[in-house]
Order: structure tokens, then C-alpha cells, then sequence
């Protein structure tokens, strides 16, 4: 069934609609620096073996680097993030380099970092990235321990250490929270602020990366695989960029952006925001069938039960969306931030963010740990702290979550 789709291809003409990417002007505009600033250095890439990561360590790899290494907890993405690199052209592999699969909370991470250090630019994609993942207290725990606490840690181990540059990836999501997910990396985005006048630190907010690891438009390929309905709400509007843009958002915001700069692509939401049931339907145009609606879950499995290839429609059940933590639209800044849209052709920065001192955030982290100490702590005990530290967080709650969903 997907043996003749092309998804690069599928991905610049249906959802970017791009031909070419976002920051080609860019790359072109600032090549020299970029070349200058990452030519000879030594490399440390943590979570480079997720779409975004993955695709970061593609960008670098256009200049001659003097060493890599990139670590991960998912040892196959690994396996398989060297066996694309190693089979790709127009790569400069440096000869001095190496994967892991370590979690960079644990003491082996240390160890690698100041044996092998020192490196000279440091990005870190290691996060919990889905809205779907705040299921309770034990998942909230997870992603705030996770986004945050083992964020700081890092921070610590690099004042040791200073890189040139180093990166750690936000989300848009941060702009105005309605979900954890958004205000853990908001709470992120405030710590590293925090040691942004020790350490040479930036970030980026941007879109979905179209069809990244466990997204659903990913999600869409595996049902096809599987003769297995599709299935997304029909409301939910968002940007979307390429997994290469993605990573390229990140390499220019790292190695470009100043101290405490916050990247973030210039898009329309009247022209660049999709829903995914829209994905869905130009995805199974794209093979050659038409949508089959089907008004409940059921009657969608069913029918996938006896769909041939010859058939004309395939199974779908679009939704209103009614989860928690769902913001119907996207926005990358907010009314009181400070914006350059001039610097760069197809990227804006938010300039000067209202930054806490560690002193500040010390009793923040020591108010989590108290809640999470807990044992009859719940998701909404958590929840009430995090809008006590975030006074913009203003959390949707339905009692649903994307686990009851197809």
C-alpha cells in the first residue's frame, strides 16, 4: 500500500507546501558564520536519535566538525540513526565518533561528559514531547522530572564545563500553556534563562515536525501498515514544518542566537496551519483511495476488518476534539514579548525574556519535589503548583485523554 509513497516529497507538496525548505534563505545568508562557527568543533548531541535530534545531527553534518558523539535511551534509533548517516551523501563524518545509549540524567552520562569532554557546542533534545503523555501524577512526575529537573542538572554539569553554544529545545506549546507538557518546557525555558549570563544558551518554539517519531501523521503510516482504520480530531489546527527544517530551526538558533534568544519560524496561520484529519485525507488521495466515514470507532475497525486493496474507500473517524490539554491553534510568542523579525528572513526571535535568578526558581524546585513526595498526591495537586510557578498557565481539563482514543 506505501510502497510508491515518496513522504519527503508528500510532506513539501500537501502540508509544508514548500518546495524547498523554510530556511534555505537563511542557511544562504549566514553561511560563512555558520561554517566558521561549527567548522573543527567537538560535538555532544543528547536525545539524537529522535526526528528532531536525528535530523539536527543531519544539519551539523553539512560542515566539517572535528568530533561527534550523540546519546539516547533508544538504543535501535540509534542503530538506525548511524546506519542513515552512514549511508547518506554530502556528510562530513568526523572520524571521532560515537553513539551511546545512556539516559543523560545518569551517572554514566557524567562520566562520558568529563572524560570526553570538553565540547564545544552541547544541544539537547531529550524531552517528553507529547500532550498524550500527562495522563496522572505518576506520568506528570516522569515529564517534569524529565523536562525540567534533569535539564538543571545538566545546566550544573556545563558550568563546569562551559560549551560555545549550547541548545535545548522548547516547544510552542510554552507560549500561553493550556497543558503540562506546555508548562514543563515554559518552566524549562525560565531555568535556562536562569543560566543564560553563565552559559552561551538558546532555544527554539516551533511547529509540529510533519509525520516525527510517535506523531500522529507517523501514527497514520503504521495504521495503513496494519489494515487499521485512521483516525484524529477534525479541529485541532497546527503548523508544520519538515523534519529537515527541523533540525535546521535548531542548528541556527544554536549556533547563531544569542545568550537567552528563543527561535521560532515565521509562518501563517491563515496559510501554513492544517488539521490532521486534512493529512489524512490527502495521505490516502496520495495512495489512491477515498475517505470512508464512519461515525464511531467500531464501525471504523470493522470495516477495516474486510478492506481489500481494490477497495475505493478506506476507513476514517474524524472527531471533535474533547481531551485534555488540546489548544484548538498554535502561536510561538506572546503579547509582552519582545520581538526581532528583522535579523533573520524566515525566522523571529524573542529578544530579553523575563528572566528569574536561580535564587527565584531554587523554591520552585523544591516545591515539585514536595508534591511529588506525595503519596496521595494527584494530577490536579501537581497541576495547581505548576499555575502557582507558571501565572499564565491556564490548564484544559475534560478527564480525557488521547489513551481512550484510537
Amino acid at each position: 500500500m506505501l510502497k510508491n509513497l515518496n513522504l519527503s516529497n508528500f510532506i513539501s507538496h500537501h502540508i509544508t507546501e514548500r518546495p524547498e525548505s523554510l530556511l534555505a534563505p537563511d542557511f544562504q545568508k549566514f553561511d560563512a558564520e555558520l561554517r566558521s562557527r561549527a567548522a573543527g568543533k567537538s560535538v555532544l548531541i543528547i536525545g539524537g536519535a529522535g526526528t528532531i535530534g536525528a535530523s539536527f545531527v543531519r544539519a551539523i553534518l553539512r560542515y566539517p566538525i572535528g568530533r561527534l558523539f550523540v546519546v539516547d535511551i533508544n538504543e535501535n534509533g540509534l542503530t538506525e540513526l548511524v546506519r542513515d548517516l552512514r549511508s547518506s551523501v554530502g556528510l562530513h563524518i568526523p572520524k571521532d565518533f560515537i553513539t551511546y545509549p545512556v539516559n543523560f540524567g545518569d551517572p554514566v552520562f557524567e562520566k562520558i561528559f568529563r572524560n570526553e569532554g570538553p565540547f564545544e557546542i552541547v544541544a539537547n533534545f531529550a524531552a517528553h514531547k507529547h500532550v498524550r503523555s500527562e495522563k496522572d501524577h505518576y506520568s506528570i512526575e516522569a515529564m517534569v522530572d524529565n523536562n525540567v529537573l534533569k535539564a538543571k542538572k545538566l545546566l550544573d554539569l556545563l558550568l563546569e564545563f562551559p560549551p560555545e553554544h549550547f541548545f535545548c529545545v522548547s516547544t510552542d506549546k510554552a507560549a500561553n500553556p493550556v497543558n503540562v507538557m506546555g508548562a514543563s518546557k515554559k518552566l524549562m525555558e525560565e531555568v535556562i534563562l536562569a543560566y543564560s549570563e553563565r552559559i552561551p544558551i538558546s532555544t527554539a518554539r516551533f511547529a509540529n515536525v510533519a509525520f516525527s517519531n510517535g506523531s500522529l501523521p507517523a501514527g497514520f503510516l503504521e495504521r495503513l501498515m496494519r489494515r487499521q482504520p485512521l483516525s484524529s480530531p477534525s479541529d485541532v489546527r497546527r503548523f508544520f514544518v519538515s523534519p529537515q527544517e527541523s533540525g535546521e530551526i535548531c542548528l541556527m538558533a544554536c549556533l547563531m542566537g544569542a545568550s537567552g534568544d528563543i527561535f521560532f519560524p515565521k509562518l501563517d496561520p491563515e496559510k501554513d496551519m492544517k488539521t490532521f484529519s486534512f493529512i489524512a485525507e490527502k495521505l490516502l488521495a496520495e495512495l489512491g483511495y477515498e475517505p470512508d466515514f464512519c461515525k464511531t470507532e467500531e464501525e471504523a475497525r470493522q470495516k477495516a476488518v474486510v478492506f481489500e486493496d481494490s477497495d475505493k474507500k478506506y476507513p476514517v473517524q474524524f472527531f471533535i476534539s474533547d481531551t485534555s490539554g488540546e489548544k484548538q491553534f498554535e502561536e510561538f510568542y506572546t503579547g509582552n514579548e519582545v520581538l526581532d523579525l528583522d535579523s533573520f528572513p524566515n525566522l523571529g526571535v524573542i529578544k530579553n525574556a523575563e528572566r528569574k535568578t536561580m535564587d527565584e526558581l531554587e523554591p520552585i524546585f523544591k516545591k515539585l519535589q514536595r508534591v511529588f513526595r506525595k503519596k496521595s498526591a494527584r494530577k490536579d495537586d501537581i497541576v495547581k503548583v505548576m499555575k502557582q510557578i507558571l501565572p499564565g498557565f491556564q490548564h484544559i481539563e475534560t478527564g480525557k485523554s488521547l489513551d481512550n482514543k484510537m
